[in-house]
């Protein structure tokens, strides 16, 4: 008898294939979000659940879940909306799916930081709404990329990959980590041993750091007065990491010239000034959107489930 998987998004058409030859799926061709009591009772009598980032699996949720859930492989690198505690005490296996997903990660932080930096908001929509009208000297002046100096929060996978792209403009590359790295995956990046130490050779700042309560809030009103003035911030980690009172009033203020973010509190009601505000370039949350991108993290994801109910040890085990 092949096991009932709970599959909560529409997936690409490869990776749900896979599902119907091994699984027994209950998949959301819709691709509806599920509110919670759906969710729950949806999960009745399967044996996983596979999610994604927009379920809030929380320690009340798990607590409701039917006894023969077994594991949770989600369709995501980050875990922070699963209670992995809560996981635990019930003896369910969480999963995530890491490593495929950083090329196309790093290319929508580099264009986050091409976009902020160029005033890719601002050019399109003169463009798309005939309001330009000639070329001046002194018109769309942005910041030049080439160059300047990088700093990542977070040099893990994602931030790698960043830092390989970003030398291809010729960035200097500064780092904090928890650790410093082996000097092999530094390449040359110069590590800070704390993020105060590391903001004031910001000329650009990236963060590809997971959600803790240790990140949450990372960047602060306190911290911004460390940048360099005329800094530019991009995120396409998490959006817990940033203060938005904080960054929207250095945003007005100057004090950072420009935002490129693709992660936000409260996604997708974000805050509002920042729909306002015509220094930020904003994306809905795409970092792994490529085909490519999203079938792999799938076939992780099917992976981990393999592993699990062939009694091996899945190789992604969070949980």
């Amino acid at each position: 008898m092949k096991p009932v998987v709970l599959v909560t998004r529409k997936l690409p058409d490869a990776v749900e294939d896979r599902l119907r030859r091994d699984y027994q799926p209950r998949l959301n061709p819709d691709d509806r979000l599920y509110a919670s009591d759906e969710l729950v009772a949806r999960a009745a009598g399967a044996a996983a659940i596979l999610p994604c980032h927009t379920e809030r699996l929380s320690a009340e949720v798990i607590a409701r879940l039917p006894d023969s859930i077994r594991i949770i492989a989600n369709f995501s690198v980050g875990f922070d909306h699963v209670d992995l505690a809560a996981a635990k005490a019930r003896g369910i296996v969480v999963t995530n799916t890491p490593e495929v997903l950083s090329d196309a990660t790093a290319e929508l932080t580099i264009l986050l930081m091409l976009g902020a930096a160029r005033r890719a908001s601002e050019g399109e929509r003169l463009v798309r709404t005939r309001q330009w009208r000639d070329w001046s000297p002194s018109f769309m002046v942005g910041t030049q990329v080439t160059g300047k100096r990088l700093g990542i929060v977070g040099l893990g996978r994602v931030g790698r990959v960043t830092a390989r792209r970003a030398r291809g403009f010729d960035m200097e590359i500064h780092y904090h980590d928890l650790q410093r790295l082996p000097p092999e995956q530094e390449a040359g990046a110069i590590f800070h041993p704390t993020v105060e130490d590391l903001l004031p050779d910001c000329d650009f700042l990236a963060f590809h750091c997971v959600a803790t309560p240790q990140t949450r809030k990372m960047l602060n009103a306190e911290r911004i007065a460390l940048l360099p003035d005329g800094a530019i911030v991009v995120n396409a980690s998490r959006g817990t990491v940033i203060d938005d009172e904080a960054l929207i009033a250095a945003l007005k203020s100057g004090k950072v010239a420009a935002a490129g973010l693709d992660v936000y509190n409260n996604e997708p009601d974000i805050h509002p000034e920042y729909r306002e505000l015509p220094n930020t370039f904003l994306m809905p949350h795409i970092g792994s959107a490529t085909q490519e991108t999203r079938d792999a993290m799938g076939f992780r994801a099917l992976d981990n489930l393999d592993a699990f109910f062939a009694g091996r040890e899945p190789g992604d085990r969070v949980a």
